[in-house]
């Protein structure tokens, strides 16, 4: 066949580049005494943006999992298979302890080493961050029981990613899952209605009946479940398989068929008197799985800072080598606005989410601090509101940065687009996180005092940011239809705590563009109204990836 013309003006793909490669996490690191992190984690940076696990990345997307019930000769077996590429992804990311080593190390900046991991390799598939991330948050909730926190999380933390049913304790790692959510109550669990019997053998086990409207991440060796016990709403670990080998009552009824997050398994489930045992106490049970679920909650906003840098990176790299109207995309005055301001919000969530991850890792690590366990209550319900809230936005101007190119599946975009709201919804929609930081404030004065000890370290540092704090204590000091206005109050303090963030541990044309355009009412609704004035060649200098076909440095 003759070639008909030269394919010219397309960006070459963007592969082989160091995704860690990033100053805004470069810098959090060394801000939060992760700097002995650094070369590991520029070792999954490399992994991440490189063609293999693009590749992987891709196949998951496209071939989801399929649920078997049965087997050829009608036994229920309620297994779900998975592209072989998934477990390669799940295999990367456990051997670089994404799912549990802070737990397993407890080093001085574990946590935040663990975060700044899970932003980069995230930006491969999200899919399967769903049980790295309840991996990691199950470890504090079981350490409510110490009898089965000893059996359970040396597995748990293992370095081991062992796929397949069979008993935990014979297996050389596991990965835990989450069962909250029932179709009559959604966010509001103690509506659930799944029964918990005590099996009086005073082993503490239980027998749970009831219906699960969604399980994440189905084929995880076990569940961290609510069900109603005698005692009230209760806390249970339920396994998949029973220490003799047989399957545990957990019937797997469909699999969701989802915006995004396709790679991942969500499933409803059937508990037909399945095994359980009970973690913590009788009654206990929303106290106990909140350890989980704020875990959880910081690693929505992680992975929605994640996928904003994955953003950014791709629309740099198109406009870079994409030419209209005479001159290159990146170099038109209008286009660069837009990629400014996308960085600087990508660079915002970023640094915040790093802050919240430095404050688990010294509200956890050694001698708790209680004054970093207080910022972290309202921080992070703050953040996780905030941030994202923002990611469906931003994904759907990065994927518009690359034009009808950005609209199609080849370039990923519409991928990221489809993940965005997901962070939003998952742990607490955006009204269950505004009103959980009205909540944290009312039970707890002492976390509004701790939050602008936060704010107030860089006093004088910015006046936009001081007039903001001014108006932020009067908003707070203001009862008034406070439910109502949750949205636009906690709004207001995210705004502040990334404003200061960016002028504590950021980069000044960074941190002078956001306060201008986010705090000092400088800029517009759209990204891409940034003020005149504004450094946007220091910002997008710090924002453009390295290496690889886009010949940064």
């Amino acid at each position: 066949m003759p070639t008909t013309h030269e394919v010219t003006n397309q960006p070459p793909p963007l592969t082989s580049y160091d995704v860690a490669a990033y100053p805004a996490l470069r810098e959090s690191l060394r801000a939060h005494g992760a700097a002995w992190a650094e070369d590991g984690v520029r070792e999954l940076g490399l992994l991440a943006g490189g063609a293999q696990a693009q590749e992987w990345a891709r196949d998951v997307e496209e071939q989801p999992p399929v649920l078997r019930t049965h087997d050829r000769y009608g036994h229920r077996v309620d297994e779900v298979e998975f592209h072989p590429h998934w477990h390669e992804l799940m295999r990367t990311a456990v051997a670089h302890g994404l799912h549990a080593a802070p737990w397993r190390e407890r080093t001085p900046g574990t946590h935040v080493a663990r975060a700044a991991k899970l932003f980069v390799w995230g930006q491969t598939d999200a899919g399967h961050l769903c049980p790295v991330s309840m991996t990691y948050a199950a470890v504090p909730a079981l350490r409510t029981s110490p009898e089965l926190a000893a059996a359970y999380e040396p597995l748990l933390t293992s370095a081991s990613y062992d796929f397949g049913l069979r008993p935990p304790t014979a297996k050389s790692g596991l990965i835990a899952g989450m069962s909250m959510t029932e179709k009559q109550g959604g966010s509001d669990v103690r509506a659930n209605t799944t029964r918990a019997v005590p099996a009086g053998d005073g082993a503490g086990l239980y027998a749970l009946t009831g219906h699960k409207w969604f399980t994440s991440a189905p084929m995880s060796d076990v569940f961290l479940t609510l069900a109603q016990a005698p005692g009230g709403l209760s806390c249970f670990l339920v396994p998949r398989v029973l220490p003799d080998g047989t399957r545990n009552a957990l019937r797997l009824m469909r699999l969701k068929d989802k915006l995004g997050n396709r790679s991942n398994a969500s499933a409803e489930i059937e508990y037909e008197g399945a095994v359980g045992h009970l973690v913590g106490e009788e009654g206990a049970g929303v106290k106990t799985i909140i350890k989980m679920v704020n875990m959880t909650r910081l690693d929505c906003a992680l992975a929605t800072a994640g996928g904003m840098r994955l953003g950014v990176v791709q629309a740099l790299h198109h406009a870079a080598h994409r030419r209209a109207f005479g001159a290159r995309l990146a170099d038109q005055p209008l286009m660069t606005n837009v990629l400014a301001d996308l960085a600087v919000e990508a660079e915002a969530a970023t640094v915040a989410s790093m802050r919240l991850a430095a404050a688990v890792d010294r509200g956890e690590t050694g001698t708790a601090d209680e004054q970093e366990t207080l910022f972290r209550r309202i921080g992070l319900a703050v953040t996780k509101y905030w941030v994202c809230k923002r990611g469906p936005a931003h994904a759907a101007e990065a994927l518009e940065c690359l034009g009808g190119n950005g609209y199609v599946e080849e370039s990923g975009m519409p991928r990221l687009y489809r993940e965005a709201p997901l962070p939003s919804i998952w742990e607490g929609s955006g009204n269950v996180a505004a009103l959980d930081a009205l909540r944290a404030m009312a039970r707890s004065p002492e976390t509004v005092t701790a939050f602008f000890a936060e704010v107030d370290a860089v006093a004088g540092a910015d006046a936009r940011l001081d007039a903001a704090v001014v108006r932020l204590r009067k908003d707070l000091a203001d009862v008034t239809a406070v439910e109502y206005r949750a949205r636009r109050v906690v709004e207001s303090m995210a705004l502040v705590l990334q404003g200061a963030l960016l002028h504590r541990h950021g980069n000044a044309a960074v941190a002078d563009a956001f306060c201008a355009a986010r705090l000092d009412g400088d800029g517009g609704l759209a990204f891409g109204t940034l003020p005149p004035g504004v450094d946007t060649a220091a910002i997008l200098d710090r924002a453009r990836p390295s290496g690889g076909s886009y010949g940064g440095s």
